[in-house]
């Protein structure tokens, strides 16, 4: 058997259940404007835009903290994006990027950003695995 064109047909079927498009980026710190008093959110950067896989992970599990004055309940996602999805050089998935879902046959989900906890990596993966929350 080989290893390489198991790998490639499970890459292949992985991708096609890919429906979604999500855009992975990273957001440089919010500055606060003293003429207006308002807090500018900083520049975001595109690190990737294409095809994903977005699925809940144990929702009833939910934790729920305190976010200033306000509560809220943090779920698990796991997005899944082609194996071989190109980032640019020298640029790693680091807690803290966001991932906003652009477009899905799931309505109800377009526009979520989803915060990334953790990544994946492997060279025998069928797909590359990114651990986020939502924060909503």
């Amino acid at each position: 058997m080989n290893v390489d064109g198991v790998l490639a047909a499970g890459r292949a079927a992985a991708k096609a259940r890919m429906r979604d498009t999500v855009r992975l980026y990273s957001q440089a710190d919010d500055t606060f404007d003293r003429t207006t008093g308002n807090t500018v959110p900083g520049a975001q950067t595109t690190r990737y835009t294409g095809v994903g896989r977005v699925k809940s992970v144990a929702q009833a599990s939910g934790e729920d903290v305190q976010a200033s004055d306000r509560e809220v309940r943090l779920l698990e996602y796991v997005v899944e994006l082609p194996w071989d999805a190109p980032l640019p050089d020298g640029v790693r998935v680091l807690p803290g990027m966001c991932i906003e879902v652009t477009d899905s046959q799931d309505a109800r989900m377009v526009g979520l950003v989803l915060y990334v906890t953790g990544a994946q990596f492997g060279d025998q993966a069928t797909a590359w695995r990114i651990k986020t929350e939502d924060r909503s």
